[in-house]
């Protein structure tokens, strides 16, 4: 485990601790997560690359042999039959690195995780629509 001074503060410095290889899978999740929801905006949580809009939105990173997502629980149990060929838990989903990434699903979760979060931005805790504040 890398120690703190050595986490990477931003997506571009984690991409760039990973080989050419693994550095072109990142990449191309980055970018179709940032097609499928521009609004969101880049982080690094739990030493991972995040997106966030209304919360934490989506993570990925590389491991030994895969790209880990991490969409949530619901984002997960929403598209488990289209998953059926990855290894997933609870709230994460492998893809391994010696198969084609599949970028249209990736796609479709980030988008469902999109709407998700602005759905809870336009609602309170209560399910009331949310009031816009005059001043």
């Amino acid at each position: 485990m890398q120690a703190a001074a050595d986490a990477p503060t931003t997506i571009d410095d984690y991409i760039a601790s990973f080989p050419p290889a693994v550095q072109v899978l990142l990449q191309t999740v980055r970018v179709t997560i940032q097609k499928a929801a521009p609004e969101a905006t880049e982080a690094i949580k739990y030493r991972l690359p995040t997106f966030v809009l209304q919360g934490n939105l989506v993570h990925f990173g590389a491991f030994s042999h895969h790209v880990g997502l991490y969409p949530g629980a619901a984002g997960v149990a929403r598209f488990r039959s289209e998953l059926a060929g990855y290894v997933t838990s609870k709230g994460a989903i492998q893809f391994p690195f010696d198969r084609r990434l599949p970028v249209g699903l990736i796609r479709k979760i980030v988008r469902s995780r999109r709407a998700e979060a602005l759905a809870k931005s336009t609602t309170n805790r209560k399910g009331r629509a949310a009031r816009t504040r005059k001043t």
